[in-house]
């Protein structure tokens, strides 16, 4: 299943077939834009001319069946081709147009003859206008697949995006394994030195073996292994990031289910710089922090 974001923009055009009892008619099209930005839930606005306003409804339904979040604005814009711009009147038209202006002209002998324009247009405006509703409907229809294609096309990008993003965090996590007990051992060592100074600071009076000062002195060093393991931290990060790939190759609305991991690997992040007792850890929790950041701004845009 297709992985979509909620960014894109799809349009679609489509014209009135040929009608022999309506020829001004013909030619007649429709414009269906839509424009989709991110959003936390669907959120659809319309703009629509007078005319097609009754149509909303079915259009709020084309739509909304389609998709489930994002803010979705449609325009819709009627259109007509340059020979159908002007009607082909009837012989009955023109004739009962010729008996109107004769009646005209005699009560009113002052009165002007008309033009060809003016014929034309008194032509076209008592031709009944054909309703555009199924021609709107089917560029709306034509318009969301284009929308949907351009969504697709954007979320196949932003899994690229997040995948290589997944993998730095992992290189970041493997980084780090190593350096726990390489502080653990530095530490021990430190405790060691300060324990024996601290012990000729107090005077040769007082007798402690050899065997007590190493003890004490691995005691501290395994209380400061347990405040500043990591261990369990790396572990869920991991976790974490098997089941965001496992989403993201599963496809579908899977937005607002990875927002909340890429919540929970901040959180792990942090818990890590704030257990740093090196400053080669700090660096490797800024990076990561750095990198589920810019997961946060991808996941953000996905449907």
């Amino acid at each position: 299943m297709a992985v979509y974001s909620m960014t894109g923009y799809g349009s679609a055009t489509a014209s009135a077939a040929a009608n022999p009892e309506n020829p001004a008619n013909s030619g007649v099209g429709v414009t269906v834009e839509l424009r989709s930005v991110n959003s936390r839930f669907l959120d659809l606005a319309f703009r629509l001319p007078d005319e097609l306003r009754g149509l909303e409804p079915a259009l709020r339904e084309a739509v909304g069946s389609a998709f489930r979040r994002g803010k979705i604005e449609l325009r819709l814009a009627g259109q007509r081709d340059a020979d159908s711009g002007w009607p082909h009147p009837a012989p009955e038209q023109l004739m009962r147009l010729a008996q109107l202006e004769s009646n005209v002209q005699t009560w009113l002998p002052k009165a002007q003859p008309l033009s060809v324009h003016e014929a034309l247009n008194w032509c076209r405006n008592a031709t009944p206008a054909e309703r555009l509703d199924e021609v709107a409907l089917e560029a709306t229809r034509q318009a969301v697949k284009a929308l949907q294609e351009a969504r697709a096309r954007e979320g196949d990008r932003l899994v690229k995006v997040l995948m290589e993003r997944i993998g730095r965090l992992r290189e970041l996590a493997e980084q780090a394994k190593p350096l726990v007990p390489a502080v653990v051992q530095r530490q021990q060592q430190r405790f060691l030195e300060r324990w024996n100074e601290a012990l000729q600071v107090a005077g040769a009076g007082q007798a402690v073996s050899e065997d007590a000062q190493r003890d004490r002195a691995l005691n501290e060093a395994a209380s400061f292994a347990i405040r500043i393991d990591v261990a369990e931290e790396l572990a869920r990060l991991t976790a974490h990031l098997d089941e965001i790939e496992r989403l993201l190759k599963a496809g579908g609305e899977l937005g607002k289910r990875l927002d909340f991991l890429i919540q929970e690997l901040h959180r792990e992040a942090n818990t890590m710089g704030s257990k740093s007792a090196a400053l080669e850890l700090t660096g490797i929790s800024v990076e990561m922090k750095v990198a589920v950041e810019q997961m946060r701004e991808q996941v953000q845009n996905l449907e």
